[in-house]
């Protein structure tokens, strides 16, 4: 069968057979099938939707596009997690020590972000030393010993994702829910672990900006999961505000080095909770979430969570010092503090506004080739259904070059202010399970 018929049919709102979506993945990677066409393809499923068999047959597919990461070699159960992305969300800085200290292992494949955040890898880079770039048995030898390693992807896992991705990102063609779902599960089914843990964020911070399209999101990736054996549990959040209060890299790391520490915000304190919950009893290693957290914060108030994290950063490279003293990470040329015009209580706040802010100042990129300033960013010093005197301090910005007043004005257009206590919305809005 010729491509343009495979186009056609979906265009016409048929389902493409197994065969057919193996035959595409295959055909685009080999580069037999050129962007073009992949693109009319993109965007008939855009506009008429995948199945539920064809979605997984797509995930699989991409899977298989490249290596497979063998984690057979490591004693014990492991268990990953992944987030659909957000403002301020450092995440996994602190469940995955959080949940190695209560004998998970985690042997987790992260990535850099693009846009309005900086990604996992980028953040440990805030540590002066650390090498996210781990050879494959070193990779297993460290999660055998001290039972976790995040690092960068090695070899050749789902190089269908990498092509299809920068094609979408080009062609208008991101935001459709099958493609989203197979991109995220083919790379996390591609690294191994048997347990999987997802956090899929909504709001103007996410790219899902609906409860009920993060729900959707959410059961289908956990079918997929289902489906090719594994462990699957997602839990729904909100990101219509900034997760925590700092946003930028080195400082995201010191708020993670907090939160270890006992002393983390509120919000991210509560939801590294839940997430490491659902590791623990998604992978089998408690009974349930009640026993799950117990555990979780007798690893938090013991300091083995922290001496997990420094034990990561030391066999990774870097100088476990920052860890005990955060005032070494990087530091900015210039802080500026901005303060509330009037009284109020804030009511609202534009996640996305300030993540792209601090991308302006080089906490993020704007083109895969951008260097981060890891020192730059922004710490919020008050949050949503806070009530705030004028000339009080909203943020501390933390630059190397002078801010212009277009990017204050930004700020302070993101950040809304009434007369009575805004609403806090519940961070955790919905938990999926398999187990």
């Amino acid at each position: 069968m010729r491509f343009v018929d495979t186009i056609v049919k979906k265009r016409e709102g048929r389902h493409l057979s197994t065969e057919e979506i193996w035959e595409w993945i295959r055909g685009y990677v080999q580069g037999q099938i050129p962007d073009y066409q992949v693109s009319a393809l993109l965007m008939a499923i855009v506009f008429q939707g995948m199945d539920a068999r064809e979605t997984y047959d797509l995930t699989m597919a991409m899977m298989n596009s490249g290596d497979l990461l063998d984690l057979s070699q490591i004693r014990g159960v492991t268990v990953d997690k992944h987030s659909t992305g957000g403002v301020g969300d450092k995440t996994t800085l602190v469940v995955a020590p959080m949940a190695a200290a209560c004998g998970a292992k985690i042997a987790k494949m992260s990535g850099r972000g693009l846009g309005h955040t900086g990604g996992t890898l980028d953040k440990l880079e805030s540590i002066p030393g650390f090498n996210c770039f781990l050879e494959k048995q070193a990779f297993f030898d460290q999660v055998n010993r001290i039972g976790l390693a995040i690092a960068g992807q090695t070899g050749n896992l789902v190089p269908a994702d990498k092509k299809l991705y920068a094609l979408r990102d080009v062609t208008g063609t991101v935001d459709s829910m099958p493609l989203i779902a197979s991109s995220i599960m083919s790379k996390k089914l591609a690294s191994g672990s048997s347990a999987i843990v997802l956090d899929v964020k909504y709001g103007s911070g996410a790219f899902m900006k609906t409860l009920e399209d993060a729900v959707a999101l959410g059961r289908e990736m956990m079918d997929i999961g289902r489906a090719a054996g594994r462990k699957v549990s997602v839990i729904v959040t909100d990101m219509d505000e900034p997760l925590g209060c700092a946003i930028g890299n080195a400082l995201e790391v010191k708020e993670a080095i907090d939160t270890l520490c006992g002393r983390g915000p509120e919000d991210f304190t509560h939801l590294c909770l839940a997430v490491g919950s659902l590791m623990l009893v998604t992978a089998g290693i408690v009974r349930d979430e009640k026993q799950a957290q117990k555990r979780l914060e007798e690893v938090l108030a013991n300091g083995a969570a922290l001496e997990k994290f420094k034990a990561m950063v030391r066999a990774q490279g870097g100088d476990v010092s920052v860890v005990d003293d955060p005032r070494r990470l990087p530091k900015s040329r210039m802080t500026t503090e901005l303060r509330a015009r009037q009284d109020g209580c804030i009511d609202h706040m534009d996640a996305m506004n300030l993540g792209t802010l601090a991308m302006q100042i080089g906490a993020g990129r704007r083109t895969k080739d951008d260097a981060i300033e890891p020192e730059t960013g922004i710490v919020l010093r008050a949050k949503v259904g806070d009530c705030v005197k004028e000339g009080q301090v909203l943020a501390q910005v933390c630059h190397n070059v002078p801010l212009e007043q277009e990017w204050i004005h930004g700020f302070y257009d993101s950040i809304s202010l009434s007369g009575s206590p805004g609403q806090r919305r519940p961070l955790i809005r919905e938990i999926l399970t398999s187990y």
